[in-house]
């Protein structure tokens, strides 16, 4: 039988995947842009930074508990359905959050928007994975990577100039415009899909919901609590720690028990290599991604005495050499495969922390901005062949899983990430407070030196994973071209 390949991306798929994105891109900034806005809001409501501090970590907890319940709500309502309905759901947090009188009510509201984020985020990954197929993953992840990369370091420059050009509510009204636009193209260009019978798709799996959705909402607890304090050692992370670990310990049995009902995360998926090889590397990446975005604004705010919109963009680079490497690697591993890609990304995201090491405290901006770029030039390599590889892998019905999946471990990564820069920071540092914010008083540039090593580290575990990724993919046989292309044709044009 012939062999074909077709990677276009038709004018009906860059339109889905532009609708898809535009709507997804809100969650992620938000999720990082409320954080500069901390003293203000402390100001604003009479309350310590503690309190405030739930307004982003309220947002984390409630999109982390969502996304497992989403992945089981796609085969019960729809994408169409689930979409609007999160970002709907978003928009009404936002506003409400723009309206906020007290700092509970701040809370709550942010709470509500995280759970439309937690239906949103992972339906982008669900949507265009289905409508890329398997010849087109890599090169459709990669474009999603440019906005997953330039969200974490372009929310708190965004939040920045927002706070101070219009106010802290304008920084959740600002969401509105660009919500109401992704509702009404959403409604033009997100197929309706199939009819769904009334009670049709899987039952929820309600013992597997309470135990897996509040385990991993408490280990993000005991993590942002370990980055904030910069000890691990305290009450309040042991004990939301080892709670967490029982709860998914306790999940893993009971999925591998289920019979009546499918579980949210079927573990059984970690039994394929290139399943359980793409998910950890993905969670390597949010945590190497994340150390770099913790230390890096710390050592420009404390070492160079920048404040905290310049030290901002002078991260940027980070983001922006993420940016620049996904599309192209996401391309080009689908045809080469994710193993030799990713080796590759992860010797310069090497090289690059290597030479973060070698600066000191009196080195001129050029220098961590050029190793910065690099960092992300690196990780940006690793990261999209790596998702193509996931969902080129993955069968169809499994999707929102493995989307599941994958945001899940990005999360738990970057907050792991945090957490351990935030600890290396203080050890060397004399003991140093680094963490909620606050200066890194006594933390030198050893300290910094010891989170790069860090980062430097986690690369080469990822270098030690590749072998494990899979290598060149087949080209389909003309059959699977042409069922690819109409699955991709139903899911880009209504």
């Amino acid at each position: 039988m012939s062999q074909v390949r077709d990677d276009r991306l038709d004018p009906g798929l860059l339109r889905l995947i532009g609708v898809t994105l535009l709507g997804g891109i809100m969650g992620i900034l938000d999720s990082t842009m409320v954080t500069v806005a901390a003293d203000t809001l402390a100001a604003e409501f009479n309350t310590s930074l503690s309190s405030i501090s739930w307004a982003t970590t309220g947002y984390l907890l409630a999109l982390t508990v969502t996304i497992p319940i989403t992945s089981w709500a796609v085969g019960r309502f729809g994408v169409r359905k689930l979409w609007l309905f999160g970002l709907v759901l978003f928009l009404v947090g936002s506003l409400a959050s723009a309206l906020a009188w007290n700092v509970e009510s701040l809370v709550a509201f942010r709470v509500v928007q995280g759970v439309g984020a937690g239906v949103v985020d992972p339906l982008v990954l669900v949507i265009l994975a289905r409508a890329a197929g398997p010849s087109r993953a890599g090169r459709v992840m990669g474009m999603m990577g440019v906005v997953l990369s330039l969200g974490p370091v372009l929310g708190p420059v965004l939040g920045g100039v927002v706070l101070e050009s219009m106010g802290w509510r304008w920084m959740f009204y600002i969401n509105l415009p660009i919500g109401i636009v992704a509702v009404l193209l959403a409604l033009r260009v997100i197929p309706v899909g199939p009819p769904l019978k009334r009670g049709s798709g899987p039952r929820l799996d309600i013992v597997g919901a309470l135990l897996m959705a509040p385990g991993l909402a408490a280990i993000l607890l005991a993590l942002t609590e370990a980055g904030e304090r910069a000890r691990f050692a305290v009450p309040s992370v042991l004990i939301p720690l080892a709670l967490g670990v029982a709860l998914l310990v306790g999940y893993v049995i009971h999925a591998l028990r289920a019979r009546r009902t499918e579980p949210l995360i079927d573990i059984r998926l970690f039994s394929s290599r290139s399943f359980a090889a793409s998910v950890t590397v993905q969670g390597l990446v949010g945590l190497a991604t994340f150390a770099v975005l913790f230390a890096l604004p710390l050592y420009y705010q404390v070492l160079h005495g920048h404040g905290a919109r310049a030290a901002g963009l002078l991260v940027a680079p980070l983001g922006l050499g993420s940016a620049l490497a996904m599309p192209l690697a996401g391309r080009l591993s689908d045809r080469l495969g994710a193993r030799n890609l990713v080796r590759g990304g992860a010797v310069v995201a090497a090289l690059a922390s290597v030479g973060l090491t070698r600066i000191g405290a009196d080195s001129g901006e050029v220098w961590s901005v050029l190793a910065a770029f690099a960092v992300g030039l690196g990780l940006g390599g690793v990261g999209a062949p790596t998702m193509g590889s996931l969902y080129r892998t993955l069968p169809p019905e499994k999707v929102p899983q493995g989307s599941s999946v994958v945001y899940n471990l990005n999360q738990l990564g970057g907050a792991l990430g945090v957490a351990c820069v935030a600890l290396i920071l203080a050890a060397v540092g004399n003991g140093a407070a680094v963490g909620g914010g606050a200066a890194a008083g006594g933390a030198g540039i050893g300290g910094f030196h010891g989170a790069y090593w860090f980062v430097f580290a986690v690369t080469l575990v990822i270098l030690a994973a590749s072998p494990l990724l899979p290598g060149r993919p087949e080209a389909p046989t003309a059959v699977q071209a042409e069922a690819s292309s109409a699955d991709g044709s139903a899911m880009a044009h209504p």
